[in-house]
């Protein structure tokens, strides 16, 4: 009986997914296969001609290192945009005067089109990884910026009181009481700029670059390999997935160990 709990338990927390997964792929079979005519492109599209078009680039030795590349500099902007965006965000925080004055400014470029600034990066950087980055960190820091602030708009004025009437400095302030208090927005935040960095990364890897996944399917196109062009699309699906079900997995994990530490810890009076 106690063996037989703990498999139900995970069958029943399984079987939805891959339910909807089945019908998905049922559904995607059915659109290109059943429903196209013989003679259209539409069919090129099928899993049964996507799946083998996946292995062939594996086969070749083109898609792991694409991968990689993209991976790659989905990193480095993330760390352009998290060394930008957290003392941004701590500075509009702490400082009224300076949220009231930067706020229209953020909110103006935070709705414009990250991609929207193509052009002029590569007119500033020319063709290669530097554009990139800076499409992925203007598109990332924003999150960042806001959940930060927003943490640091949310701790209790009453634990800076108590830290400054102690004798506290502006570091032992910001290291002992708003960084840790902080710390489920900004984790929100990186999270939410994973996701955005992840999606404006494929097309700003069309600028040029020799490698990448969004390069990837920019050759496949012009040899009108539109069954590997699908292939290179499921496997960016399936990277954002893994990568968005891995910051989760971390953050939900912190912050469970985190949760019995309520208060700030106490700072030695001077």
């Amino acid at each position: 009986m106690s063996t037989q709990q703990p498999s139900r338990s995970r069958w029943s927390s399984w079987w939805p997914p891959l339910t909807a997964i089945a019908v998905a792929v049922t559904l995607w079979w059915f659109a290109t296969t059943v429903l196209a005519s013989n003679d259209s492109l539409i069919r090129e599209f099928a899993p049964q001609e996507v799946l083998p078009a996946l292995g062939g680039l594996i086969e070749r030795g083109v898609l792991l290192p694409d991968a990689a590349a993209s991976m790659w500099r989905l990193l480095v902007g993330l760390s352009i945009a998290a060394v930008i965006g957290i003392p941004l965000g701590l500075l509009i925080g702490l400082n009224a005067t300076v949220d009231r004055a930067v706020r229209p400014v953020t909110q103006f470029l935070r709705m414009i089109s990250p991609l929207s600034w193509a052009p002029i990066a590569v007119a500033l950087f020319g063709i290669g990884h530097r554009p990139v980055f800076f499409l992925i960190a203007a598109a990332a820091v924003w999150p960042i910026v806001i959940n930060t602030a927003a943490g640091v708009h949310a701790i209790d004025p009453g634990h800076l009181l108590v830290a400054r009437s102690m004798g506290a400095t502006r570091t032992e302030r910001l290291t002992t009481v708003i960084l840790p208090a902080i710390r489920g927005h900004l984790q929100t935040g990186l999270r939410v700029a994973l996701g955005i960095a992840w999606v404006v990364l494929v097309p700003a890897e069309m600028l040029g670059v020799q490698s990448g996944l969004g390069y990837q399917i920019l050759n496949a196109r012009d040899q009108l390999a539109y069954d590997q062009v699908m292939a290179v699309i499921l496997v960016i699906g399936l990277l954002g997935f893994l990568l968005d079900s891995a910051a989760q997995r971390v953050l939900t994990t912190r912050r469970r160990r985190r949760q019995p530490a309520v208060a700030p810890e106490p700072i030695p009076a001077r």
